[in-house]
């Protein structure tokens, strides 16, 4: 019987630290850090166009923090956008709003509008 209680002891002892463990675990494989790591939902950044090439559907862009991605400091980047006729709209020196987010693993403007 004292065998016994030990050794459910013991497996309880080396169970217990791994599913602390696994509920501060924030790659995501837990239930607890697939909230924790959860992006914020997108909103409108203000930017301002630096470049455009339409040949490739892409745009430069100055802008502040994008907090649904993960930037949180400003900074000027090429960004695909999401329809190509948009490039026909901006111009260098634009100021706009716009939203970013990650579409099939390229940062992608998926929503613009001319800043007032």
């Amino acid at each position: 019987m004292k065998t016994s209680i030990a050794s459910v002891s013991i497996a309880l002892a080396a169970f217990l630290p791994i599913s602390a463990m696994s509920a501060n675990d924030h790659s995501g494989h837990g239930a607890m850090a697939s909230h924790a790591s959860a992006p914020a939902p997108a909103k409108m950044v203000d930017g301002q166009v630096k470049k455009i090439d339409k040949a490739a559907g892409k745009v430069t862009l100055s802008h502040g923090p994008l907090a649904n991605l993960g930037m949180d400091m400003p900074m000027t980047m090429v960004f695909r956008v999401k329809d190509a006729a948009w490039l026909e709209q901006m111009k260098e020196g634009d100021k706009i709003r716009f939203v970013a987010d990650n579409v099939n693993g390229a940062i992608t403007v998926v929503q613009f509008e001319q800043a007032k």
